[in-house]
């Protein structure tokens, strides 16, 4: 099982967006910290925009930012909504699909891929973003060892 490139950026744009949720991002920054296209990842954007998950702010002093709290994204709506069409096989063009019983296996199989990934939101996978803001290379956040806004620090 692989997550489309698509679905992997989407999940990075709001990493680096909680790290530090009260500041604008811009594309351009996102693009430089993970060095990926500037031109996939605005139609990444567009598709967080679209479905709520993100704010964008267009012109001087613009950017984007979270729309909600890091601890309602969850990660399995982000890949449900990065990959519309999830399935571990194409079963309907097969000939033998009438009379197979691994479609149902592999159904829940993915079943149970996503109901791990709705165990975590962007608050949880973002948990040291003291340590994520120095790899991004983003400003030094306000307080040291900070967490994001309602999760528990770590032990």
């Amino acid at each position: 099982m692989r997550l489309s490139r698509h679905t992997d950026y989407a999940l990075r744009v709001l990493m680096h967006l909680a790290v530090d949720p009260d500041r604008r991002a811009s594309i351009a920054e996102i693009a430089r910290a993970y060095a990926i296209s500037e031109n996939h990842l605005m139609k990444v954007v567009h598709m967080l925009g679209r479905a709520g998950f993100i704010r964008t702010v267009r012109g001087r002093g613009g950017g984007i930012t979270l729309a909600r709290a890091p601890e309602t994204i969850g990660v399995g709506d982000v890949v449900r909504h990065g990959e519309p069409d999830l399935v571990l096989a194409d079963c309907g063009s097969c000939v033998i699909a009438p009379a197979c019983g691994l479609n149902g296996a592999l159904g829940e199989a993915l079943g149970a891929f996503l109901a791990v990934l709705d165990r975590y939101t962007i608050a949880d996978v973002t948990r040291r973003r003291t340590d994520l803001a120095a790899l991004l290379g983003l400003p030094a956040l306000a307080s040291e060892g900070a967490v994001p806004h309602g999760a528990a620090p770590l032990p």
